[in-house]
């Protein structure tokens, strides 16, 4: 579903912020993506949306070289992947029903579908019963979680989290990161940025860690912190 092929991503000023990256993400498969501030998570994630692009080597995303995808392409490319991030980026002003539907109403989405999906989206992730309140009036645990419904609303095959557990206390986290493995059982590939090691040394999937802008390690995420 995700191909790095011998990616690179330099900044203006020469700075390498990716160096030959190279790996492979099966359709379905959660993965986790680790490293010191600066290491390049971030980097690599916003490739991935084409919200920056290589300098040199390949994204692939379901079998599409990204490298070929025209700027006037992007944003249908962009229907494919949800992203969530640490800080939420809901519109205050908006509910949550509102917030959640953003997405397929800019898609131009039939409202009658719209309604069907946002309360679907919600009731997956605990908040129907919240459709009508605002963003202030939510705790930060439940602001992540109408992120999250935003970011899957339209049923995208990619889900990108770049530290989306970074501002919630441990169980919180803990609920956030099942939330994205339940995704995967209906075949969303997740790739989630983390710091959290604790949390996902419990867990059972694959971690790629960078290293200044390096790939340094690529395995089972419990072997792997076991070093």
């Amino acid at each position: 579903m995700i191909s790095f092929v011998n990616a690179y991503k330099r900044y203006p000023g020469g700075r390498d912020a990716l160096k030959n990256i190279s790996f492979t993400i099966a359709k379905g498969e959660m993965v986790f993506l680790t490293g010191h501030s600066g290491a390049g998570k971030s980097s690599l994630l916003k490739l991935i949306p084409i919200i920056e692009r290589t300098t040199r080597g390949e994204v692939i995303l379901d079998g599409k070289n990204l490298s070929r995808v025209s700027n006037r392409q992007i944003p249908y490319l962009r229907r494919k992947i949800g992203v969530v991030f640490q800080d939420h980026n809901l519109l205050p002003e908006r509910t949550v029903f509102d917030n959640v539907a953003l997405p397929l109403v800019i898609a131009g989405e039939h409202p009658t579908e719209t309604g069907r999906r946002v309360r679907a989206a919600l009731d997956k992730v605990g908040l129907l019963g919240k459709e009508r309140a605002y963003p202030i009036a939510l705790s930060g645990g439940e602001q992540q979680r109408v992120g999250i419904a935003r970011a899957v609303v339209n049923r995208p095959p990619v889900l990108l989290a770049d530290e989306p557990t970074g501002n919630l206390d441990p169980e919180l986290s803990r609920e956030i990161m099942s939330l994205f493995e339940q995704f995967t059982t209906v075949g969303v590939t997740v790739l989630v940025a983390t710091h959290d090691l604790d949390l996902i040394g419990r867990m059972n999937h694959r971690l790629l860690a960078l290293r200044e802008g390096e790939l340094v390690a690529d395995g089972p995420t419990q072997e792997l912190l076991r070093q």
